[in-house]
């Protein structure tokens, strides 16, 4: 372990020169973290115009005139018909 060591320091010791060097005023994201937010804002913007397209699509009132389905299924419950368990 002792030469794992030895080399951790050494390398540590070449790189803190270089960290010196590093203005932080001008230290800025680049061209790459420009492209990743403008990606991310493209997909946010399109999921966006999606999901309203969807919403409109959505009937938020409860039509009277269904096929009878949920009609037929609550009246059997209430009748006993229903498997609740109960005997």
């Amino acid at each position: 372990m002792p030469d794992m060591s030895a080399s951790v320091s050494l390398a540590v010791t070449h790189l803190v020169p270089l960290a010196k060097e590093v203005d932080q005023n001008k230290v800025t994201p680049g061209v790459l973290g420009f492209i990743v937010f403008a990606v991310m804002a493209l997909a946010v913007w399109g999921l966006m115009k999606s999901m309203s397209k969807h919403m409109q699509k959505v009937d938020f009132k409860e039509s009277g005139t269904s096929d009878g389905s949920a009609e037929d299924a609550g009246k059997a419950e209430a009748v006993g018909g229903g498997t609740s368990g109960r005997g």
